[in-house]
């Protein structure tokens, strides 16, 4: 078991543990890992996003918007893989940033067509806004994002949309491995 700060550290989550897997087996060999034992979290066809941390900041985070893959192990893996290797705002993770790493996998329900943005908490909603073929996501409870407009606007930016293009508006929630 590890030791952080004299303290034993807690065992990872299996999603946890499974994602911190499949990014060292890609950085270090370039192969994909296989689940070998799924969890009943594991078995489900979700949506999920890995985001990795290097020392506390932003290192990668990719995920869907639904389930592209047969359950979330696989979702997890794949995502988790790309955001070591193809988040286009990083390089590439290098073997030698692992063991600085964290690792954190969010389970998303399926995005709900919201009424009003005054029916979303930031805290507990994710948001996605569409316009036609663009889209943006924001995880819910994001440090430095505290409204719902702050998160309609990042997703706005990350969809490519003006203030003034309307959207539609969709919300999830999400349970969060760390």
């Amino acid at each position: 078991m590890a030791v952080e700060d004299g303290k034993p550290a807690e065992p990872l989550r299996p999603l946890v543990r499974l994602a911190r897997e499949a990014v060292e087996a890609y950085v270090r060999t370039g192969k994909v890992v296989r689940p070998t034992e799924l969890t009943p979290e594991m078995m489900r066809c979700a949506a999920t996003f890995v985001c990795l941390k290097k020392r506390g900041e932003l290192r990668g985070c990719i995920g869907t918007f639904e389930p592209a893959r047969a359950n979330v192990a696989e979702e997890t893996i794949a995502n988790a893989i790309a955001s070591a290797a193809r988040d286009p705002r990083f390089l590439p993770v290098e073997p030698d940033e692992l063991p600085d790493l964290t690792y954190r996998v969010d389970v998303l329900t399926r995005p709900q067509p919201v009424g009003c943005p005054e029916d979303l908490n930031p805290k507990r909603h994710g948001v996605i806004v569409e316009c036609g073929p663009r889209r943006g996501l924001l995880l819910p409870d994001l440090e430095g994002v505290d409204t719902v407009e702050q998160q309609i606007e990042i997703c706005r930016r990350k969809a490519g949309l003006s203030p003034d293009d309307p959207v539609r508006l969709y919300c999830f929630e999400v349970e969060r491995y760390e």
